[in-house]
């Protein structure tokens, strides 16, 4: 799959079958967010696995709109040391796990972690260090629906010169 096919067709997933997803491809994703843009090249980003089936209960039952955590194979838990871009920076490394799981023909979606409620209690059950922000938990697995929403026309969005 090209850069472009994948920016245009990848979709969230919230509905995934039991098949596991393998190690190293979970390690591909993890590389691919680490290579994201990052603002004076600072990289502030940890990524924390999370297949143990427990605690992505645990994590759904913290997350409001994460029912799916329980359900998906691998959780991934973008945190960032506190700093001027760390939100900036963890987005762009999130978007690249997505991109790249749907490269791997796999399903994924964001939940927000940044600013939530719940996020310190994240970050407790995950054992980060005091310090870093919870930017996302990704849900990542083989899609067993695969949404096609509608999307607003390029000239509904698209401004020329000014607003």
């Amino acid at each position: 799959m090209d850069a472009i096919d994948a920016l245009k067709t990848r979709r969230s997933v919230r509905e995934y079958t039991r098949e596991p997803v393998d190690a190293a491809v979970i390690e591909d994703l993890i590389d691919c967010a680490r290579l994201a843009a990052t603002a004076c090249n600072v990289q502030p980003w940890e990524f924390i696995a999370i297949t143990d089936r427990k605690t992505r209960v645990k994590l759904a039952d913290l997350a409001p709109n994460g029912p799916h955590i329980a359900h998906a194979p691998v959780c991934i838990a973008v945190v960032c040391a506190e700093g001027t871009y760390y939100l900036e920076d963890g987005a762009a490394a999130t978007q690249n796990i997505m991109l790249a799981a749907h490269a791997h023909g796999l399903g994924s979606c964001w939940v927000a972690g940044d600013k939530k409620p719940y996020a310190a209690e994240v970050l407790r059950l995950l054992g980060v260090s005091a310090g870093y922000k919870l930017v996302s938990l990704v849900t990542v697995g083989h899609a067993a629906a695969r949404p096609v929403p509608t999307k607003r026309p390029l000239a509904d969005v698209i401004h020329w010169e000014k607003f």
